[in-house]
């Protein structure tokens, strides 16, 4: 019911955005009167804008097609390279790298944004690297014959996709995990560190992860252990309608998380959107389609397994099972001491309102028999979640931290 009220509601506001949309442009119609006076310029602005925030958006494109390099550009190539249900395995590759330059697998979060939300991480770190990227798949896309998809399936498909790279590449992988992936990357790298696997990756980056929500809890975290378990099933779970390759699937849809998210800090999205109406006035087009960009990306969202996320919030955010060595992969407790030779890199933000500080570095702390010369961390000061992976400090600051710990650990 809840999924149906949704799409009825979107389906009106499509037209209603398409209206106004239209009305802008009328609006600007050297023909029509109102161009030439003061309140058409505005109301076409102001139309623009709600016509924008009200649309729909469907999964963005990565479209990375060059790189620069010491001033050469070279032409980037994108391939899938590994096809599954629930995601995809995505390589870039340009001619610019060196022929001996090990791989990086970024671990992509799913928790309603698609992977392109890292389109600047992978941007930023194709200057230096071979970049993998976990693709996943809107759930409601896979249909109910493919079974379903929990922590169990998410860390099976890491090992699976780090198994690939190595064997394609015959050469060592790093890991780089961007928020809530570094608790299933982290249980993946212990097993692989324990079955002494060719393919455990050389080093570990995580980045604003949830390893110990225990430690400086945020927002988000205080809400996870507001409620018990069952409430979350009750009343953020629907099942997928028909007119959908997984119709009948339960899932975690991706409007809620987006609801959720923005309505934590609604201010500054009315703001955001407040500064574009008043860009557009005084022309400053560039900072437009900035912003018009980050909505389009931020606005596209996806759903997620009903199991996936309802294990995430209890083992992660209410058992905290990951730091009592408690957390169970398929039965088998995970131990983080199995850790003894991938270098771990924890990366957090000074202002990050997601996962506070410490909550990443904790992994540091359970990878108990790794020397301390593997481990390694860092505090990005003035930056907030999504700045760790995205923007100038990550391109400028964080980057090249990350770069030098590959390095340092071949």
């Amino acid at each position: 019911m809840l999924y149906n009220a949704y799409e009825f509601q979107q389906a009106w506001l499509s037209g209603v955005s398409s209206l106004a949309a239209s009305g802008a442009t009328l609006l600007r119609h050297s023909a029509t009167p109102w161009k030439y006076g003061i309140l058409g310029p505005q109301a076409a602005n102001a139309l623009e804008v709600f016509a924008h925030a009200t649309a729909n958006y469907e999964k963005p494109e990565f479209g990375i097609t060059e790189v620069t390099i010491e001033n050469q550009h070279y032409a980037v190539e994108e391939t899938t390279c590994l096809k599954k249900p629930f995601g995809n395995l995505k390589r870039f590759h340009h001619e610019g790298l060196k022929a001996d330059v090990s791989p990086l697998l970024i671990i992509a979060p799913m928790s309603g944004h698609y992977a392109t939300l890292l389109r600047g991480t992978v941007e930023r770190m194709l200057e230096s690297c071979e970049v993998y990227i976990t693709d996943w798949a809107d759930a409601k896309t896979v249909p109910l014959s493919e079974g379903n998809f929990d922590l169990d399936n998410y860390i099976d498909y890491t090992i699976e996709f780090l198994d690939h790279i190595h064997k394609l590449k015959g050469r060592p992988v790093h890991v780089m995990a961007v928020c809530q992936p570094s608790v299933p990357a982290f249980i993946a790298t212990a097993i692989l560190n324990a079955r002494n696997a060719p393919s455990a990756p050389r080093s570990l980056t995580m980045m604003g992860g949830p390893i110990d929500t225990r430690l400086n809890p945020t927002a988000v975290n205080k809400i996870a252990i507001e409620r018990p378990i069952e409430w979350f099933r009750q009343s953020v779970i629907a099942q997928v309608p028909k007119g959908h390759p997984g119709a009948g699937r339960r899932v975690y849809p991706g409007f809620l998380q987006l609801t959720g998210f923005m309505s934590m800090n609604l201010a500054s999205h009315i703001m955001s959107h407040y500064e574009m109406f008043k860009d557009l006035g005084g022309g400053n087009f560039e900072r437009v389609q900035a912003t018009k960009s980050f909505y389009e990306e931020y606005r596209s969202v996806s759903d997620m397994t009903a199991e996936f996320y309802l294990q995430t919030v209890e083992k992660v955010f209410q058992k905290h099972a990951l730091p009592k060595g408690e957390f169970l992969y398929r039965d088998q407790k995970i131990d983080p001491a199995w850790i003894t030779k991938t270098a771990l890199l924890a990366i957090e933000g000074g202002r990050d309102d997601i996962s506070g500080l410490g909550q990443t570095a904790a992994a540091l702390e359970l990878a108990t028999l790794l020397p301390e010369s593997k481990k390694s961390y860092h505090i990005a000061e003035e930056v907030g979640h999504y700045g760790i992976f995205n923007g100038s400090k990550w391109r400028h600051e964080i980057a090249p931290r990350v770069e030098r710990f590959m390095e340092a650990n071949p």
